[in-house]
């Protein structure tokens, strides 16, 4: 019997002078990372523009390519998840409203203040804040003013304008457009009419989507007659008297959603994002100082 000098290779071991991957040195190969050079199995190699690239060359190549942005800052949208997803919130509310009608009416509708009882007392003034949003998914039961044509024509005005809006702002700032549109009519309801009037609806936060359309359409140079007459008309039948409509909740949307759309789509490229934050930081700023007045003036307290 002979004893070699060496023993002889396991029979997993790749033979000397062949190159092996280098996340598993069991394995022979004769690719490599057209990046770093380095060679690979197959396990891990991934196909690229040219030639392959091992696993961790494709995860530095990730870190540095730039997310796609929108023209005015936001994400690339496909599709309209957020319009329809505020579709579905105020359809689902109204439905709630057909089983408890009362019961969701008269705790989220917008009132300023208003005494229930000798020493009880409901409304934004008396720390019901939540009511400036609550309000703006509620709409006019059966049987009620509108009734059916209040949320029908509210959601239909959203999903003509807001599918579009949010493909160009994104979905981010689109939502903010929504949610300060809504906040800003219910705080210019709140400021001049009546504290003891209820409102609801999401006719503030409409107004201030027709006036993101209006400054878009300005912005990208498009014929703006046909939102600027949709604006007109709409306001001329807020004004008109014995139908029972929330002018101030109109006007107050309108407002906040063509200043916060003007600001995002005319900020400058240089720090836009930051710029466009810090309009979003200001409007709700205004808006609850705007509340904070209106509490002081009604119960001379501000409560939360």
């Amino acid at each position: 019997m002979v004893t070699p000098s060496n023993p002889p290779n396991p029979p997993d071991a790749p033979q000397a002078g062949v190159p092996t991957c280098y996340r598993h040195p069991g394995r022979e190969t004769y690719v490599s990372c057209v990046r770093c050079g380095r060679p690979a199995c197959p396990d891990c190699l991934r196909s690229a523009a040219v030639g392959q690239q091992c696993v961790e060359c494709v995860k530095d190549g990730n870190r540095t390519v730039r997310r796609p942005v929108g023209r005015f800052g936001g994400g690339v949208v496909s599709g309209a998840a957020v319009t329809w997803t505020l579709v579905a919130i105020n359809v689902i509310c109204y439905v709630i409203e057909l089983i408890d009608q009362n019961t969701i009416i008269n705790d989220g509708a917008m009132v300023g203040h208003f005494q229930t009882g000798p020493f009880t007392h409901i409304g934004v003034a008396d720390g019901q804040w939540y009511r400036l949003i609550t309000s703006a998914f509620l709409h006019e039961p059966l049987g009620s003013g509108f009734g059916l044509l209040h949320i029908l024509f509210n959601m239909w005005a959203l999903i003509v304008v807001g599918p579009a809006l949010e493909r160009a702002l994104g979905r981010a700032r689109f939502l903010a457009v929504y949610l300060i549109s809504a906040l800003g009519g219910s705080v210019l309801f709140y400021l001049i009419a009546s504290p003891t009037a209820p409102a609801f609806g999401a006719s503030g936060a409409i107004f201030g989507l027709f006036g993101a359309w209006f400054v878009l359409a300005r912005k990208l140079r498009m014929d703006s007659r046909q939102i600027v007459g949709l604006i007109v008309i709409n306001l001329a039948i807020s004004f008109i008297g014995g139908l029972n409509i929330a002018w101030q909740a109109h006007v107050g949307g309108l407002i906040a959603g063509t200043v916060l759309t003007a600001a995002f789509v005319y900020a400058p490229r240089q720090n836009r994002a930051l710029i466009q934050a810090a309009a979003t930081v200001g409007m709700l700023v205004i808006l609850i100082v705007g509340v904070i007045i209106r509490d002081q003036q009604l119960v001379g307290a501000v409560r939360f």
